[in-house]
């Protein structure tokens, strides 16, 4: 197995293994596992605060091993590694009980960090799922994923945000929150499973046909 697998699978573990703590932590909480922010389940007075907080800096260290995946690419590489350091602030910094946000509610410096880096974080994990898709050197098969991943992200991303901005602690910002969250883990980890089996991201110069040859076979 080569270094790229063994980070890959690293990588897909971490995140795995993570998002299911911190699944498990918001289901344990008291009341409906589908109402309030995902971060809740972080904040103090909860039962699995401290569980659901670590799952978060785990899932952290596995977008930072996947980002040296990508440490060809640079533009994704960079992205991944901001992601996994905003993701890890995320998870360092709990926000108060509610997590409220401005302008709906008034909120502590902690409420401002923790939101910040959630929102900046998956923003940037959305920005690396473009830069994937609109990559020419990578596989054909992590850019299809990277396309319909982007598809769903960016329509639901809009509509939280808007949410969040117009309305603010809502049913559908709740649902909307946990769709976007799905769907970037399984990117993320559909991404990592994608690199095992087929040994590298990166397409290299002489896997690449060259126009002319494709058109001289045919």
């Amino acid at each position: 197995m080569t270094r790229d697998r063994l980070v890959a699978a690293g990588a897909g573990l971490a995140v795995l293994v993570g998002a299911l703590i911190m699944l498990t932590a918001l289901v344990a909480q008291p009341g409906s596992w589908l109402a309030g922010y995902v971060s809740e389940a972080g904040t103090a007075g909860q039962p699995f605060a401290l569980a659901y907080r670590c799952g978060l800096l785990l899932l952290a260290v596995g977008v930072g091993l996947l980002a040296l995946v990508f440490r060809r690419l640079a533009p994704v590489a960079v992205l991944l590694g901001l992601a996994a350091g905003l993701c890890a602030t995320s998870g360092a910094v709990a926000c108060t009980r509610g997590c409220p946000l401005p302008p709906f509610e008034p909120t502590t410096v902690a409420d401002v960090v923790h939101t910040s880096a959630s929102i900046l974080g998956l923003f940037t994990v959305a920005a690396a799922m473009v830069a994937v898709a609109l990559a020419k050197a990578l596989r054909p098969a992590i850019r299809r994923l990277a396309v319909c991943s982007t598809a769903l992200v960016v329509p639901v991303g809009g509509a939280l945000g808007l949410t969040m901005l117009l309305v603010g602690r809502s049913a559908l910002g709740a649902s909307l929150e946990r769709i976007l969250l799905v769907v970037a883990v399984s990117w993320l980890i559909g991404t990592c499973l994608l690199t095992i089996l087929r040994n590298s991201v990166k397409v290299e110069p002489w896997q690449m046909t060259p126009p002319s040859a494709s058109a001289s076979r045919r």
